[in-house]
């Protein structure tokens, strides 16, 4: 790597870390980017329900809660997204960690995290659910879904696809 390669590479790292330390002491820049998380999530939900049910004849897919708005959004407790369709269900909670913000279970620092959980009834017979963990990032200029895989090491932004990926597992 060259010399300006590393020193560009450090700048950014510089100012991510300036970002995230002014957002950290900042208690209404947290509860905001939570707020903002929580509405992205719902969006990737929507957006990945609403393009499956195009494409059939009836709709299959259900989306709880249908839309979402900011109040509806709990900072000290777990929230609950629900997609199903014909006994097959994904369950998507995500929660604050303690802290402002952590990198507790993940590298990139998040300022919520959450788990995806799909499973139909042979997989609740045989206790077998299939699950995959979320983080709302700050990662530089912006802040981001990534999902993470505990069997694979893998992780990535986190859109439609993968729960297309994660349902269609299911039927």
């Amino acid at each position: 790597m060259s010399p300006d390669d590393l020193i560009s590479r450090l700048a950014r790292q510089i100012d991510t870390a300036r970002k995230a330390e002014h957002c950290i002491v900042d208690a209404d820049c947290i509860a905001s980017l939570r707020r903002r998380g929580a509405g992205a999530l719902h969006s990737i939900c929507a957006e990945f329900v609403s393009s499956v049910n195009s494409k059939m004849t009836q709709a299959a897919l259900e989306l709880s809660p249908p839309t979402y708005s900011d109040e509806y959004f709990r900072e000290s407790d777990a929230n609950l997204i629900r997609i199903g369709a014909e006994g097959r269900e994904m369950q998507i909670t995500f929660q604050s960690p303690r802290q402002p913000f952590s990198t507790e279970k993940f590298a990139v620092p998040y300022v919520l995290e959450g788990e995806v959980r799909a499973f139909n009834q042979r997989m609740l017979q045989h206790f077998e659910i299939r699950s995959q963990a979320l983080y709302f990032c700050l990662e530089q200029d912006n802040a981001s879904w990534r999902f993470f895989d505990w069997r694979t090491k893998s992780t990535g932004p986190l859109r439609a696809e993968f729960f297309v990926e994660m349902m269609g597992r299911l039927f």
